[in-house]
């Protein structure tokens, strides 16, 4: 047999693919001496010397498939490279990331492919590193010192140097820093760098926001300049603003809000014609005071997006417009865009038109308040408010034929409950309560999800270049094991050419509701749907099962609307010319991209200073019992939700009972091989807290019991997993015995 290295690389050097069954017969390869050459080519593809394909086809390292991405690692060292074109992540083990780090863009080469499509690759090349500051601990160490990371994905330390140059003078041992990287990791060099600001104290409230904020390089503070600009703003509505527009002062126009909201982008009026009802949306006309290409304009485009957090809000805009002249206030005037529309009896849309106006809010309603009026009937809260009622009720019955037409055609309402978390006066957590979302809620969203249709639909059939809110259908992949998932527990989901109609969704939830399946399959599908986002192309809602839709009804907080409100002007008065479209057609994508890009990064900041915020209220907890979910299964541990606290945390496999636990990933479990106990995701648990692991930002749980018992279902997916995990007399061994 001809099986070593050299003579498996000239066989693929002559450039063809080689399948495996042909390899044996070119290297002369007999029965006994398969497994000889087995190892020797599962070494050239671990080594990345050759690829593996689906098939079992070899071929030599480059021939593959290669794409450029953004680096993803884990905590544990390993990483995904995804794709900046989209598609499925490719997995890079931990040995060969040792000179890479979380958030570089690199290119990256596949050297095998698995029969469930799953890629493996090596990095190639390093295209811009991603991180260039880091936020941490700072240890001293002598006259030198260490930062150790706020975010555990860097997996590694980063080294500071004695001497002004390091900077290690300026921090004390504890405290929290900037540091600047100045060396990156090569060979047996580590990480290294300088301290270029000290940002105080740990468990300091200001110190944790800041740290958040450095660390995904929001930006913070207003310069000068821009100040400058934002107080030259007028504070009133001028009469040769005023000029032009359409006067809706006299109209009975309200704001419904959360009690604790300071900006205004919208108001609404409603109006009964015969069986139909008008609506105006009015939205704060922030575009007649951020002109486009002015320093303001610069830095809401930088921002993109406020950003919320549970204690503050970092705007996109200076408080002299968020909360001044552009908040649609009560009893003041103010410049707005309006969408009116008309609706018939069933909720369609009949008519619509488009025009800058100037309202006059009657009041400032919150969403409490609204309910008590419409829900609760309080006589109180009706008497105070009783020139409102009528038009209120009038809301109710639109916002529910909305609702039923959006129904109608397969939107999807997730209608999960989400937490808010109660702060003192120091800044610290003393609850997290389930957010209430509640008839009033409805009432507005119907309305803005109306208002950025018509708007969407109107720049469409104009047509011009616009920027759309899109939602693409499902992965195909995720869409077929969610078909087979459903399908063992007697539902059907029909894929056709790899899409699924959101209407067959829709109606997969409505048939499992009140079942003992529903919060299961529930998030199962959540898993399934791709992230919404900001496109010069029109590609369709699909949660919303809306052909066309954009967002229109925040300028204040999203620079997309903005965008879209410039766009709407310019056509309303006819100045959208043949220059203007193309100056459009080539900005826009961009401009999606980014503001996509920065709304991820909003939404990360704000979740991990919610999960902060939630780590720190269960600090005293240790040793209580509470009721969970489990909200995700991985091969190290069990993700659980706490009913009532809305805290997640993780039971790493270790601490389970005694077994040698299968991961199964398309049935979302965990099975004990001996036991054959089964930890499914959506299973409710009794959990106990064992630890609050601050380093890692992770509460960590001990198993106390099961509360529902499932059946180990399907019994195939369980018998095809053991038969796949012994690798050469040997498993895997980061699970548990």
């Amino acid at each position: 047999m001809r099986k070593g290295k050299d003579a498996i690389l000239r066989l693929l050097d002559k450039g063809e693919p080689v399948p495996y069954r042909q390899m044996l017969k070119a290297l002369n390869v007999s029965r006994h001496e398969r497994g000889r050459l087995d190892d020797m080519l599962d070494y050239l593809v671990e080594t990345g010397e050759i690829a593996k394909l689906p098939g079992r086809i070899y071929t030599v390292a480059g021939a593959g498939d290669t794409l450029r991405g953004k680096l993803s690692t884990h905590r544990d060292g390993y990483g995904f490279v995804m794709p900046v074109d989209g598609g499925e992540d490719l997995f890079v083990p931990a040995r060969y990331l040792s000179e890479y780090m979380n958030g570089d863009i690199v290119e990256a080469q596949v050297v095998s492919t698995r029969r469930d499509g799953k890629r493996e690759g090596r990095i190639s090349a390093l295209v811009q590193r991603g991180v260039t500051e880091i936020v941490g601990r700072f240890e001293a160490v002598g006259k030198a010192g260490r930062v150790i990371p706020d975010d555990p994905k860097l997996g590694r330390d980063l080294f500071v140097t004695p001497g002004p140059s390091g900077g290690a003078s300026k921090a004390k041992d504890g405290q929290i820093v900037l540091a600047q990287i100045t060396s990156y990791p090569s060979g047996a060099r580590p990480l290294e760098g300088r301290i270029v600001e000290v940002l105080g104290e740990a468990n300091d409230p200001e110190v944790e926001a800041l740290t958040v904020i450095k660390k995904y390089e929001l930006p913070h503070v207003f310069d000068e300049k821009v100040m400058a600009e934002a107080e030259n703003q007028p504070q009133e509505v001028t009469e040769e603003a005023r000029q032009g527009r359409v006067d809706l002062r006299d109209r009975l126009t309200v704001t419904i809000d959360g009690e604790t909201a300071r900006d205004f982008d919208d108001a609404v009026s409603v109006a009964r014609e015969g069986d139909k009802i008008r609506l105006w949306v009015s939205i704060a006309d922030v575009s007649h005071y951020v002109a486009e290409g002015s320093r303001l304009d610069t830095e809401a485009y930088l921002r993109g997006t406020s950003v919320y957090f549970p204690d503050r809000c970092i705007p996109m805009l200076p408080e002299q417009l968020s909360n001044g002249i552009c908040s649609l206030n009560p009893q003041v005037e103010r410049l707005t865009m309006t969408a009116e529309m008309l609706f018939d009896s069933a909720g369609a849309r009949v008519d619509q038109k488009f025009y800058t106006s100037v309202i006059k809010s009657a009041a400032r309603l919150t969403y409490t308040t609204v309910k008590k009026i419409l829900v609760d009937q309080d006589a109180e809260a009706i008497e105070a408010n009783r020139h409102l009622v009528a038009d209120l009720k009038v809301m109710e019955e639109l916002s529910l034929r909305l609702n039923a037409v959006r129904a109608g055609r397969g939107s999807i309402d997730f209608d999960l409950p989400e937490p808010q978390i109660i702060l003192d006066l120091q800044g610290e957590t003393t609850a997290i309560v389930r957010a209430e979302r509640n008839l009033a809620h409805r009432i507005i969203e119907e309305f803005m999800l109306a208002a950025n249709e018509a708007v969407a639909h109107f720049l469409e059939s104009t047509p011009v270049p616009s920027l759309y809110r899109v939602h693409e259908n499902p992965d195909p992949v995720k869409l077929q094991d969610l078909s087979e998932f459903v399908f063992g527990f007697g539902y059907t989901l029909a894929v056709l050419d790899e899409k699924v109609n959101p209407a067959a969704l829709q109606k997969l939830l409505a048939e499992v509701a009140g079942k003992p399946e529903e919060r299961l399959i529930n998030e199962v599908l959540l898993r399934c749907m791709k992230q919404a986002r900001y496109s010069a192309e029109n590609l369709g809602h699909f949660g919303l099962a809306a052909s066309s839709y954009t967002h229109f009804t925040s300028p204040i907080r999203r620079y997309p609307d903005l965008v879209v409100h410039r766009i709407l002007k310019r056509v309303l008065s006819g100045k959208m010319k043949g220059v203007d479209k193309d100056r459009l057609e080539a900005r826009l994508p961009e401009t999606a991209l980014h503001t996509s890009k920065r709304e991820r990064v909003a939404m990360e900041a704000e979740r991990e200073m919610v999960d902060l915020k939630k780590m720190q209220f269960m600090r005293d907890k240790i040793g209580e019992e509470y009721d969970g979910y489990i909200t995700g299964v991985a091969p190290f541990g069990l993700f659980v939700e706490l009913v009532d606290l809305f805290v997640e945390g993780m039971v790493p496999v270790a601490t389970l009972p005694q077994d040698y636990y299968v991961h199964l990933e398309k049935s979302h479990a965990l099975v004990g091989e001996r036991s054959r106990a089964m930890y499914r995701i959506a299973d409710k648990i009794r959990v106990k807290v064992a630890a609050v692991n601050e380093p890692r930002k992770q509460v960590e749980f001990a198993l106390v019991g099961t509360l529902e018992k499932r059946p180990i279902e399907p019994i195939a997916d369980v018998r095809n997993a053991y038969q796949r995990i012994p690798i050469k007399g040997k498993r895997p061994k980061s699970r548990r015995r």
